[in-house]
């Protein structure tokens, strides 16, 4: 689940992952992904402390048959089976930006 999320939203950091799941993702499920050759290291993200962000890899593509991340499956046909929810994650978003104003609000 977590190489699908990366071919789908990438480039993306671990704790964007870890939004999507609700729990953390792991160094080591990183790494294992890394070392499988399926995930590799993309731009620095550009929020504070920039942590690294993931990309898949030409070796990815290549595993599942696709030329492209054209090739993945549409994202609503994932959302209907229930394997996937951009809406929950586009929520958990609005809430930690909610929570940053709010944060930001009461410093001032």
């Amino acid at each position: 689940m977590v190489l699908m999320a990366v071919g789908y939203f990438q480039p993306i950091t671990r704790g964007e992952l870890s939004k999507i799941f609700g729990k953390e993702v792991s160094r080591d499920t990183i790494g294992n992904l890394r070392g499988a050759g399926f995930v590799g290291s993309g731009p620095r993200s550009p929020t504070l402390g920039a942590p690294y962000t993931y990309v898949t890899t030409r070796h990815f593509l290549c595993a599942f048959g696709m030329e492209t991340l054209r090739g993945l499956p549409d994202m609503e046909a994932l959302e209907d089976a229930g394997l996937l929810s951009r809406k929950a994650a586009m929520r958990d978003d609005q809430t930690d930006e909610a929570h940053e104003s709010i944060a930001e609000d009461d410093g001032d």
